[in-house]
């Protein structure tokens, strides 16, 4: 996204986390209208042009957007979404891209409150692993032959009982509707996007053996430090990692022991 776009999504942030704030918002069923929002404007090309055109007075672009949306979503959905084309957009597609990004923040907000947002993030990182080590099943929720529903469906028998909502949810919509993107990159922007909620970093954490409560502590505490963020640390185990462990944080890649990256850590912050 340019800036003006940028500028447009972080003040929708800023109106999703004051309705995050409000108990009485139900951020599931704000999730599903915003959903609702996104395959509108994502299907209706002349609207969502009409609804970000910079000739057109901001007022009266939320006042379209409000009849268009009342009735059909909750009142905290329709404000949103009237907020969001007041703003300036540099092109029609970020204003989808961000009601996309709002739907999928909203049910992140539902798990934050029910204290599972540790969990949902576990859970993604978990699923793109298992995607990645089957061909079969990446095949089949890829397959653009496949209906959005069937493929929705068999994220359901996948996960069902075996994770959270939200998680089920979250990869349902983006298997259903990836819009141009690839399943891996659906995924870690979930993850990234979850973990931004917690104002924290993730960090893809790949060892010969399982690590230890002790040593994820000491090194999610190294990282952090390193960061200057909190970092959350998603854990797997492959027998072939070279020199016991690697830590991916966004393109950086770590190698080495976990004792070699702690010398390493405390050497660095003692510089």
């Amino acid at each position: 996204m340019s800036l003006a776009s940028r500028e447009a999504l972080a003040s929708a942030r800023e109106s999703l986390d004051a309705l995050a704030d409000n108990t009485s918002v139900d951020p599931a069923k704000l999730a599903d209208d915003l959903a609702a929002v996104t395959a509108l404007l994502d299907r209706e090309v002349s609207l969502r042009r009409v609804l970000t055109d910079p000739a057109q007075p901001g007022e009266a672009k939320a006042e379209l957007a409000r009849r268009l949306l009342t009735g059909q979503v909750s009142g905290e959905c329709a404000d949103l979404v009237s907020g969001m084309v007041r703003s300036r957009w540099s092109q029609s597609r970020d204003l989808v891209d961000a009601a996309e990004e709002l739907a999928s923040g909203a049910d992140l907000v539902a798990a934050d409150r029910a204290g599972e947002l540790d969990d949902v993030e576990d859970e993604l990182f978990r699923f793109g692993r298992i995607i990645g080590s089957s061909p079969e099943l990446r095949s089949a929720l890829t397959d653009r032959a496949a209906s959005p529903a069937a493929k929705a469906g068999l994220v359901r028998e996948l996960l069902d009982g075996r994770a959270r909502a939200t998680t089920e949810r979250l990869v349902g919509r983006l298997v259903a509707h990836p819009r141009g993107r690839s399943l891996d990159g659906g995924l870690t922007a979930l993850s990234k996007l979850a973990a931004e909620r917690r104002d924290r970093m993730v960090a893809e954490v790949i060892s010969a053996v399982p690590v230890s409560e002790r040593q994820r502590q000491r090194l999610g505490d190294a990282l952090a430090k390193l960061y200057g963020r909190r970092v959350h640390l998603n854990l797997d185990v492959d027998p072939e990692v070279l020199g016991g462990i690697q830590v991916r944080i966004g393109d950086e890649v770590i190698n080495g022991s976990i004792a070699d990256r702690l010398a390493e850590a405390d050497r660095r912050m003692a510089g």
